[in-house]
């Protein structure tokens, strides 16, 4: 199963604005944002995740709500964060 994860921007880098530093339950990483191009995003802003790419741009209720959701379905959700942790996009 391939599930779309919010997580919180914590960071736009200044040299690959492509790409953005988030946190998502605890576990941070460079995201790719540029799908999401034209779309104002800053810091505090959440975003939806899918393979290391955001999707789309989404208010903190509805990040909450679905992170209360994915945790609820269990190893889905397990397996995403293992996948989450162990990928790596490149930033220079």
């Amino acid at each position: 199963m391939c599930l779309g994860i919010p997580g919180e921007i914590v960071e736009i880098l200044s040299d690959r604005p492509d790409l953005a530093k988030v946190d998502v339950s605890g576990v941070r990483r460079a995201i790719n944002i540029g799908l999401l191009e034209g779309e104002p995003l800053a810091p505090g802003d959440w975003i939806l995740i899918h393979v290391g790419f955001a999707l789309s741009k989404i208010d903190e209720a509805e990040a909450r709500s679905a992170l209360d959701f994915l945790e609820s379905i269990g190893q889905a959700y397990e397996d995403e964060m293992d996948a989450l942790r162990e990928s790596m996009i490149e930033q220079g």
